[in-house]
């Protein structure tokens, strides 16, 4: 069992580099089996997620080499086998190899996804999209089978009755090699959506529309290998920069697009952190005076959910009350009751979270229940007075790269331990 270790209170300054976008990451590696020869990843983030995808990759035979974030992929020997339980319930992007290998072979086995629960996330939406396309889905046994009729996949008009980024990108992966056209009509309109449609038609697909609300896709035979460099990752972007207006003396995010974090960054001048915007970096300096702000989570471009744990860190340093209400999961409150313990002054009242600051914060034990409250707690710990040890870092591990290394290279006192159990 591994475990953080945080001496808090540290003074926090320099550089700190964003990784490849999990959330691209995710998708772009399935995305890589539907062409016929090699495809080349390069900025890809070294986290568990990426880990695991590799693992499915090279049990349905897929050569995969993945060296300083570079990761290439060989999809020639692929063949359609069932999804290896174990690995698709830890990890919830699994489900895109639904869409792949529905559109590579005509047919699917996948185990229903894990990862963070964060409340009920069905994959209706992905769903109704696949059978629109003219497939026959079923769930038999704990696992999604999709099979396609001896016609194939065809193009259809497909309308997402609430916004959903994997469902989008799941009928995009499908449709890109369906017969005709393909219209996803309220499609989200994420940064990682356009990632992956600039890698699709990299590879030969025709897919417009990518970053509206209506993308128009129109199928191709066959798709090609290609090199693709992917873009950083705002929520990591989001989450050092939130980091520094809490607790740094004066540090530098870089490889960072400003137009991917509009919304949040809105919200940290509202809140009174003094930053320097350039064109792929963002300076923050110490601000003497935050206020409190209210946060009401959004489709993009509204303010990501991603992004309302790692700012309610930043929040309890705010003079004031503030209130956070997350419309996109209500549940994502469990980070709550472990700041509580580390003596912040933080309750959930219905679906809001309210926050009165100030807050002096002191060490203790506390458990990450998820990706996004593990990394809230990191910032906690950073910002505490004597130690902070956080449990269940696997949560933590599943999305940020290399985050010892690089909270230690900004003053933290930080370490990974590994326990090993009794047999």
């Amino acid at each position: 069992m591994k475990k953080i270790v945080i001496k808090g209170n540290q003074p926090l300054a320099g550089e700190v580099t964003i990784s490849g976008a999990k959330n691209s990451a995710v998708a772009l590696i399935p995305a890589a089996i539907l062409a016929d020869s090699p495809v080349i990843l390069e900025g890809v983030p070294d986290i568990q997620d990426v880990h695991s995808l590799i693992e499915i990759l090279e049990i349905m035979g897929a050569t995969v080499h993945f060296s300083n974030n570079i990761l290439e992929i060989d999809p020639r020997e692929i063949v359609s086998v069932p999804m290896p339980h174990g690995k698709i319930n830890s990890l919830r992007a699994s489900y895109y190899f639904m869409g792949t290998l529905l559109g590579k072979f005509g047919e699917a086995v996948v185990g229903l996804p894990g990862g963070c629960y964060l409340g009920p996330r069905p994959i209706d939406l992905h769903v109704k999209g696949f059978e629109a396309l003219g497939a026959e889905v079923t769930n038999e046994h704990g696992a999604m089978y999709l099979r396609t009729k001896n016609e194939g996949l065809h193009g259809n008009r497909i309308f997402m009755d609430v916004v959903s980024v994997g469902a989008t990108i799941n009928v995009m992966l499908a449709a890109v090699k369906a017969k005709g056209q393909t219209v996803i009509e309220n499609a989200a309109r994420e940064p990682e959506i356009i990632d992956v449609a600039t890698l699709l038609n990299n590879m030969g697909a025709k897919v417009r529309g990518a970053g509206t609300d209506v993308i128009r896709i129109e199928g191709v035979e066959a798709l090609h290998g290609c090199r693709h460099f992917m873009i950083p990752d705002r929520i990591e972007a989001g989450t050092y920069l939130a980091l520094a207006a809490a607790a740094g003396k004066g540090i530098k995010v870089k490889n960072v697009i400003f137009e991917h974090l509009e919304s949040f960054i809105a919200k940290l001048q509202e809140i009174g952190v003094h930053m320097k915007i350039s064109e792929d970096e963002i300076e923050v300096y110490p601000s003497k005076e935050l206020k409190a702000a209210n946060i009401m989570t959004y489709p993009y471009p509204g303010f990501a959910t991603d992004l309302q744990q790692p700012l309610t860190a930043l929040l309890l340093m705010t003079a004031g009350t503030s209130e956070i209400i997350d419309t996109i999961y209500a549940k994502r409150v469990n980070h709550v009751p472990e700041l509580a313990r580390m003596g912040a002054d933080i309750t959930v009242e219905g679906n809001m979270i309210i926050v009165n600051g100030p807050n002096k914060l002191h060490g203790t034990e506390v458990v990450a229940s998820d990706l996004r409250a593990g990394a809230c707690l990191v910032i906690a710990g950073l910002l505490a007075e004597g130690t902070t040890t956080i449990y269940n870092v696997d949560y933590i591990l599943r999305g940020y790269d290399h985050i010892i290394e690089k909270l230690t290279a900004l003053g933290a006192s930080i370490e990974m331990i590994e326990e090993v159990g009794a047999e």
